[in-house]
């Protein structure tokens, strides 16, 4: 056996560590994560099947809930047609999203999760999200019906006007005759119905950019375009002071009795 010296070591040590650098840094150029430069987005895109997106966030729901069940369900799939870097992600982060970011209740984490998908392939992410979130707001949820439910029985649907979730919760519970409590299994079925339908319309949306043909289905109500034409202008007045695209009268009813040329 040829003994080696210490030079030689130290250089096959050094060629090695060359090596993996230089790895590195191809890789990290070719999908523009380097640490020395922004990340470029959006990344690569292709069709995914709605139905299988779905499906697949149903089953997450049950993983690590409803952030992590719509956004693993489609860079998930990305991640195994284009491997890096969708299959570098730590999706296990999305958990955050649960119960409305850590059960504070606010933002849904389904639809949390797909916002974040959106941004990731979507040359026009802001169009994307407001049309799924006024999708969500108008429309009666849960649309999916898994074919082999976690938990079977008759599942009522609500229209929650909000994207929050503790609005969207409640009234389905006042609809269902469930109680809103954390060991409600029912709550907890709905929950990845409702997380599947929105993984199921974000791949829908997706598909028709990716194809051309993405027309926005969804329009901000007038009373609520009503009330921004007061909390968004560009004035000094006194209901000048909030800004937003939520259908408000869910939560504000006094809007209803005053007018929504208030005050």
């Amino acid at each position: 056996m040829k003994n080696i010296t210490r030079r030689e070591a130290v250089g096959a040590i050094g060629i090695a560590s060359g090596s993996i650098l230089l790895s590195s840094f191809f890789r990290n150029e070719i999908y523009g994560y380097s640490s020395k430069k922004k990340s470029v987005l959006p990344w690569s895109y292709t069709k995914l099947d709605p139905l299988v997106t779905a499906d697949r966030a149903y089953q997450g729901f049950y993983v690590d809930r409803c952030m992590y069940g719509v956004f693993e369900s489609i860079i998930g799939q990305l991640g195994e047609k284009f491997g890096e870097p969708y299959s570098l992600f730590p999706f296990e982060m999305m958990r955050y999203g649960e119960g409305g970011v850590a059960g504070w209740s606010s933002l849904c984490g389904a639809l949390n999760g797909a916002a974040a998908a959106i941004k990731l392939v979507s040359k026009h992410y802001k169009t994307q999200v407001n049309e799924l979130f006024t999708w969500y707001e108008q429309i009666l949820l849960p649309t999916y019906v898994p074919k082999k439910p976690r938990l079977d029985f008759d599942m009522p649907a609500s229209i929650s006007g909000s994207v929050i979730c503790h609005t969207s919760v409640t009234l389905w519970t006042k609809a269902s005759g469930n109680k809103y409590r954390n060991d409600s299994k029912e709550r907890d079925e709905r929950c990845a119905r409702v997380t599947a339908s929105v993984a199921e319309y974000t791949a829908k949306l997706l598909n028709a950019e990716y194809d051309g043909r993405f027309i926005a289905a969804f329009k901000t109500k007038p009373e609520v375009k009503k009330c921004q034409g007061c909390h968004t202008a560009k004035t000094e007045e006194a209901l000048c002071n909030s800004r937003g695209k939520m259908d408000c009268i869910t939560c504000h009813q006094d809007i209803i009795k005053v007018g929504p040329d208030h005050p």
